[in-house]
């Protein structure tokens, strides 16, 4: 499969580009900055240099054609201020979606993040705040898009660093936890591979069950 990964230099986009690529399939690796085409290279994806904060939809519609799939994993980043979390987490998650369905590629997996949907307590930090309604909002924007597109959304717990466990818990709600980054990556793959995922919000932590067992269990 020709998979094309937004946010391609991100640490879990890095690791599902080697994944594909192993096995494989040929990641494409969206960059913002050309310097990054190394660190793409290297992983195993062919790196293709588009700004998701200043494209066109056309422009963006020519980087996925051909794809059999899209993978939204950008973020804005630590660091980032309440601006570029609605510009990178938000609308360019809207952006890709509608480049992917101007460009006739149906397959989705949009990577958000657990519990966005709770409401936010009156005392949360502003960029914290801006971050979670950026998510909220390219989520649900995604959900309407089912005469469109075939989204997956996954919302994983907090990220580690951590090596792959091979195990987790793909529910559709569950209480905060953490999960591996290399463990996400496994999952998209497993995710790119089921097709009764589609139209599914799924939580991720690190669990007790092995990767595609959970998988299929979720798309049942």
């Amino acid at each position: 499969m020709r998979i094309v990964i937004a946010g391609g230099h991100g640490k879990i986009a890095l690791r599902l580009a080697g994944l594909l690529a192993a096995r494989g399939d040929e990641p494409v690796s969206l960059i913002r900055n050309p310097d990054h085409s190394q660190d793409v290279v290297d992983a195993g994806a062919e790196p293709v240099v588009i700004d998701l904060e200043q494209a066109t939809v056309t422009e963006l519609a020519e980087k996925v054609m051909n794809a059999d799939a899209v993978v939204f994993a950008a973020g804005a980043g630590p660091g980032s201020g309440a601006a570029r979390k609605r510009t990178v987490d938000h609308k360019a998650a809207v952006l890709t979606a509608d480049a992917a369905s101007l460009a006739g590629v149906r397959r989705l997996v949009q990577v958000s993040a657990i519990g966005v949907d709770n409401p936010l307590p009156p005392d949360s930090e502003e960029v914290w705040a801006a971050y979670v309604e950026a998510k909220r909002a390219a989520d649900a924007d995604l959900r309407e898009r089912s005469l469109e597109l075939d989204w997956t959304i996954l919302r994983p717990g907090r990220l580690t660093d951590e090596p792959s466990t091979g195990r987790v818990a793909l529910e559709e709600d569950s209480e905060l936890d953490s999960v591996t980054r290399e463990d996400v990556a496994a999952v998209i793959v497993a995710l790119l591979d089921e097709p009764g995922t589609v139209g599914r919000v799924l939580t991720l932590l690190n669990g007790e069950t092995p990767v595609v067992e959970a998988v299929r269990a979720a798309a049942g």
